[in-house]
């Protein structure tokens, strides 16, 4: 399914109430200790991105907010003419577990056209999302399923392994 502005909604009713049954799933990948995830999960992400348009969507860039590493702000500082002082106090707070985050969603480069103002330098988070073509993906299982509630992609990816009937 194409995911833009219209069906965002359906989609994101849809992640919250499957979400129990998602975690569930989870749990049992790592109960049964699936030692392919890789294999089950990369074919999978090939397949979807072949139809999901990342621009239509962007609901990533509206709701989350990547993490910027210290080589992050300074590359994204440079692009942007500013010290990373000045990006940090302008656009950037620390989180709980003490990484820089940005201060608001949807992302201030985010444009109205969902095209990403910095995208040549991006944060290396918003290079690699939604990180289901990772190699070792079982490393990021937890994050894999809390994306299951913010990017149609993954989504769809974990509702074709679940089908699959593997655990």
């Amino acid at each position: 399914m194409l995911y833009n502005q219209d069906t965002i909604t359906e989609f994101r009713d849809a992640s919250l109430n499957k979400y129990p049954e998602n975690k569930k799933f989870f749990e049992r990948l790592k109960t049964k200790k699936v030692k392919n995830l890789d294999e089950l999960f990369h074919p999978r992400h090939e397949e979807i991105f072949e139809e999901v348009d990342c621009l239509a969507c962007a609901n990533c860039c509206k709701t989350t907010s990547p993490i910027f590493t210290d080589i992050d702000i300074e590359r994204i500082a440079k692009h942007l003419r500013m010290r990373p002082a000045q990006l940090i106090d302008k656009y950037l707070h620390l989180d709980k577990d003490q990484d820089y985050v940005l201060n608001s969603s949807p992302c201030t480069f985010l444009g109205a056209d969902n095209y990403c103002s910095i995208y040549e330098v991006r944060p290396r988070a918003c290079r690699e999302y939604p990180h289901t073509d990772r190699k070792n993906i079982s490393g990021i299982m937890k994050l894999t399923l809390e994306n299951t509630k913010v990017c149609p992609a993954v989504f769809e990816i974990v509702e074709q392994l679940k089908n699959l009937k593997i655990v």
